[in-house]
C-alpha cells in the first residue's frame, strides 16, 4: 500500500481529501502545516507528497526546499495544491523541482489521475537497461527523463559521427560532458614524458566515458582518440549532473549503469598485476570480444599490448599459440575469437 502525506491547513479540505485518498486505497498522513508535514516525512517516508503552497508556520515551497536538501526525501513526488493561477507561482514551484499542480477546487478524479500518474512514472525504471541494444540509451534517458522531470535529456540526442583517429578531448581538457558510444570504438590514453602512450580503456557500443571527471569536478586525467569509424551521444554536464542529484533513484540507476566499468577496471589492474602473460591476453582478448561478438577485433598490435600492458613482441608470440591452438582467427579485417569457453579456463 502506498503512503501519501497530505500537508493542508483547512481542516476542512485536509478531511475531505484525506478520505478519498483513503477510500482509493491509500495510506494517508496529514498535516496541518508544512513544518508537521516535514517531521511526519522524517519518521515515515511517503511514496508522495500532496502539498498546499500558502499555509503558516512553513508554506509549500519552504516544504518542498527542505525535501530537495534532504538525502532521505529527495525525489520523492510532489504535488503542489494552490489557489493561485499566476504563471509565476506555477513557474517558482517547477523551478523547485515539483512534480505537478492542482488547482482548488479540484474533482476527486483529477486528484487521483494525478497522483496515479506520478507514482506510475516513478516506478517505470527497470532494474537494468540493455544499452548496446538498438535504442537501449534513449529507452533508458526516456524513463528517467520522464520520472525525474529533466527535458533537457531529451532536448539534444544528436548523433555525432566521428572519423578514425579523431581526438574526442585531450588529457587536461576541461570535462564539459559524457560520451555514449553507440557504434564504433574509442581508446583513451595516457602519454608518458617519454612518449609511450598507454591504454587506459576501450569503449564499444553501449558504453560510456568521460563520466570520473565529471563526477570528481576536474579536468580529464587521460585523452580519447577514435579507434576506428564511431558514432557517439553527447550528453551535457548540466544534464548529467541533474540526473544523478535531483532524483536519487534515477541516480542510483544510472551509477549502477557506469559502477560496473569501474569494477571492470579494477579487475583489468588486479589482472596486469598477478595473471600470467596468456590469461592477461586472453581476458582483453573476451573484453573486446564481449562489446561486439559478431565483429573482428579491430586493434594494432601495438594498440592491443598497451591495453593488455605488454611488449608487442609478446604479444605477437601469445596471438600465434592462441590461433595453433584454434582458439582464434587473425585475418586482414583483424581477430576473431572462435573458441571462448577455452579461453575462459582458468588453467592459463
Amino acid at each position: 500500500m502506498k503512503t501519501i502525506l497530505l500537508i493542508e491547513d483547512s481542516d476542512l479540505i485536509r478531511e475531505n481529501t484525506a478520505e478519498i485518498l483513503e477510500l482509493a486505497g491509500y495510506a494517508v498522513l496529514t498535516a496541518e502545516n508544512g513544518k508537521i508535514g516535514v517531521e511526519k516525512a522524517l519518521a515515515t517516508k511517503p511514496d508522495l507528497v500532496v502539498c498546499d503552497i500558502m499555509m503558516p508556520v512553513l508554506d509549500g515551497y519552504g516544504v518542498l526546499h527542505i525535501f530537495s536538501q534532504n538525502p532521505q526525501l529527495a525525489g520523492v513526488p510532489f504535488i503542489f495544491l494552490t489557489a493561485k493561477t499566476e504563471r509565476a507561482d506555477l513557474r517558482r514551484g517547477m523551478e523547485l523541482g515539483a512534480d505537478d499542480y492542482l488547482t482548488k477546487p479540484f474533482e476527486e478524479t483529477e486528484l487521483l489521475s494525478a497522483i496515479h500518474s506520478r507514482l506510475a512514472r516513478f516506478g517505470q525504471l527497470r532494474p537494468d537497461y540493455d544499452l548496446r541494444a538498438p535504442g537501449g540509451l534513449h529507452q533508458f534517458l526516456d524513463d528517467a527523463t520522464s520520472v525525474g522531470h529533466l527535458s533537457g535529456l531529451t532536448a539534444d540526442r544528436k548523433p555525432h559521427a566521428l572519423r578514425k583517429k579523431q581526438e574526442l578531448y585531450a588529457e587536461g581538457d576541461e570535462a564539459t560532458r559524457l560520451y555514449f558510444v553507440q557504434s564504433g570504438r574509442v581508446k583513451t590514453v595516457r602519454r608518458t614524458p617519454g612518449g609511450k602512450e598507454l591504454i587506459t580503456g576501450v569503449y564499444g557500443p553501449g558504453e560510456f566515458l568521460g563520466y570520473l571527471p565529471l563526477l570528481e569536478q576536474r579536468p580529464h586525467g587521460d585523452s580519447a582518440v577514435v579507434l576506428d569509424d564511431a558514432v557517439l551521444l553527447y550528453i551535457p554536464q548540466e544534464d548529467f549532473m541533474q540526473l544523478l542529484h535531483r532524483h536519487p533513484a534515477v541516480g542510483e540507476q544510472f551509477v549502477r549503469l557506469l559502477a560496473g566499468r569501474v569494477n571492470e577496471r579494477e579487475q583489468q589492474l588486479l589482472g596486469m598485476a598477478y595473471d600470467s602473460l596468456r590469461r592477461r591476453v586472453a581476458t582483453t582478448l573476451l573484453r573486446l570480444h564481449e562489446q561486439g561478438p559478431e565483429a573482428a577485433i579491430q586493434l594494432s598490435r601495438d594498440d592491443l599490448a598497451a591495453v593488455v600492458g605488454i611488449a608487442p613482441e609478446s604479444l605477437i608470440r601469445t596471438l600465434s599459440e592462441f590461433k595453433h591452438d584454434g582458439l582464434i582467427e587473425q585475418t586482414a579485417h583483424g581477430i576473431r575469437v572462435v573458441q571462448a569457453d577455452k579461453l575462459r579456463q582458468p588453467n592459463w
